[in-house]
């Protein structure tokens, strides 16, 4: 049977040139090496690439079947003791065991939630959930953030910049490039921008999000997506948050 990581790379979420990911889950816990923090984000950057995925475009018979038929999700490649990830995990654990899954109704709810043009109940788009800016101030769109990076999305044009699915895309490619730097103030200026981005464009609206997802989705399946996608994002931030006051500790 596949692990979830080669189910990845044969779907295409990694890349083929990645290194590989170790068969173990190592555990979010803040005193780790720096070896052990880099195998922590890949595992989380392989969830951000399946949930993103999933949530932007409808499963095929294929996916469903690797991921779920297969039982692929009841062993995530991370683990964490952050409860929103523990139900995050039990949902995916549950919606592979329960006895009335069936592709078919993954099929609907997707479309239920997300592809239902004008009437989906839980539209992944930032601007679905975020109107308000406070006067006197100029909203940054996330768009202006993906072109600070000289990115464009290649969906540009078919699905929205501020799509979730686009979102965690971005997110994905900066936690990469985050670890492809060896020096620590490169780092550092990226954890910050890495967080800023989180905090700005994903978690100022997907609880906001997620709550609609528990509440209309009438599949575990995309009820344990949504969680996880809130759970990786408080994750990244947490662990981020305690290398840089590690960091400032060891200085002083």
């Amino acid at each position: 049977m596949f692990n979830f990581e080669q189910i990845l790379y044969k779907k295409g979420y990694i890349h083929q040139t990645e290194k590989k990911f170790s068969d173990s889950r190592p555990n979010l816990n803040f005193e780790m090496d720096i070896n052990n923090q880099n195998n922590v984000l890949k595992g989380y950057n392989m969830l951000l690439y399946f949930a993103g995925s999933t949530i932007m475009f409808e499963p095929n018979e294929e996916c469903i079947t690797d991921f779920w038929t297969k039982g692929i999700l009841r062993n995530l490649p991370v683990s964490s003791s952050n409860p929103t990830f523990m139900k995050a995990a039990s949902q995916l654990r549950d919606s592979c065991a329960d006895p009335d899954f069936s592709a078919k109704k993954m099929h609907e709810d997707f479309q239920r939630l997300f592809n239902e043009k004008g009437k989906a109940l839980a539209p992944a788009f930032e601007s679905a959930y975020r109107n308000h800016t406070p006067p006197g101030q100029k909203p940054e769109t996330v768009t202006d953030f993906y072109k600070s990076y000289g990115w464009e999305s290649k969906f540009r044009g078919r699905i929205n910049d501020d799509h979730l699915g686009v979102e965690i895309l971005f997110l994905t490619l900066m936690i990469e490039k985050y670890l492809e730097f060896d020096d620590e103030v490169c780092k550092r200026e990226m954890r910050n921008e890495i967080k800023r981005f989180i905090r700005k464009h994903i978690l100022s609206w997907i609880a906001d999000w997620n709550k609609d997802v528990q509440i209309h989705s009438k599949t575990m399946s995309f009820k344990g997506v949504g969680t996880l996608i809130l759970a990786c994002s408080e994750d990244i931030i947490t662990m981020f948050s305690e290398v840089d006051c590690t960091s400032r500790k060891v200085k002083n």
